[in-house]
This record gives C-alpha cells, structure tokens and sequence, in this order.
C-alpha cells in the first residue's frame, strides 16, 4: 500500500542517490515533511487531490520555517516566516513539501548557478547546464527526486529548463 511516508522514503532515497551530481534540492525539509504526513492519519478529513505527495518547492517561494534564499548571499540564512500563496494551495490540497530547488540569484537568469549554492546539472549530461531560472526544478525531477516540483516563469524560466532536462 502506498502511504505519505512511503513516498517520502522512495524521493528521499533518490534525492540522496542522484543530489550530489545535479545540485537540484538545495535544502532538504524532511522533518517537516514526515511531521506533516504524520498529520494525515491523526485528521481524518478529505484528503485532497495531492493527497501525500512530496513536492519541491523553488528557492523563491518561501515556506514557513524553512531557509528561502533566492540564490542570494545576503538571504543565505534567511529562515521564511510565511508560506507563499502558491506552497499553501500546494498544500491544501495535500501536497507535502519535501524540500527547495536551487535557481539563479533572485531568479534572473536561464542557467541555474548562484553564490550560494552553486550551479545545478543536466541529469542527463552532467556537463551542461539545467537551464534556468527553474534549474532546480527540472533537475529534480528529470532525475526522478520528485514527482512534482514548482516554478516560475517570465522568459522561459520554466520552459527552457523542462526542454534541457527531457
């Protein structure tokens, strides 16, 4: 039976399998996340559509409690004190946030490096980039460390990196 913890337990096991090679999830949430799937069982209520799902979040959407650094030095120990309107649908409809994406400083780029974490890989080549600004995104999930990550995208920040990834 699939259950919230288990899926926690299959994407934590592929995030620590392929994370040292593509630099995807730059902040890991586990905690949080096992605690909030823990909460499912206790409610009884509707589940949602996303029901237990871990989901990765951008470095640009903040969760509350979690480091939200925009890729930027002077945000490098910034701990979110709000969730982003996005991460709250997210989830309210049951989603489990498992983690952050790595992206450029402030989002501003389509190759996805920063002072902060550095540069995130191609899975596929680890020698080219990920594209940006939603590298860490794509990355993630072109890798198989999550079935369903966030972005954002003005100028391709989403489609550029989901066509470097595929």
């Amino acid at each position: 039976q699939v259950t919230p913890a288990k899926l926690i337990d299959v994407a934590v096991r592929r995030i620590a399998a392929t994370n040292a090679a593509t630099n995807a999830v730059v902040t890991l949430c586990e905690e949080r996340a096992r605690a909030r799937a823990a909460s499912f069982a206790q409610s009884g209520g509707a589940p949602g559509p996303l029901f237990g799902l871990p989901v990765l979040v951008k470095d640009n959407q903040a969760v509350a409690g979690v480091r939200c650094t925009a890729g930027a030095p002077m945000h490098a120990t910034r701990i979110a004190a709000t969730t982003h309107p996005l991460v709250e649908a997210l989830e309210a409809a049951g989603g489990v946030v498992l983690g952050v994406t790595n992206m450029p400083e402030h989002a501003a780029g389509s190759h996805t490096f920063n002072p902060v974490f550095g540069a995130t890989h191609n899975p596929h080549d680890l020698g080219r980039t990920a594209g940006g600004s939603t590298g860490g995104g794509a990355a993630a999930l072109a890798s198989g460390a999550a079935w369903l990550a966030t972005g954002s995208d003005l100028g391709g920040s989403l489609r550029n990196p989901a066509a470097f990834c595929s």
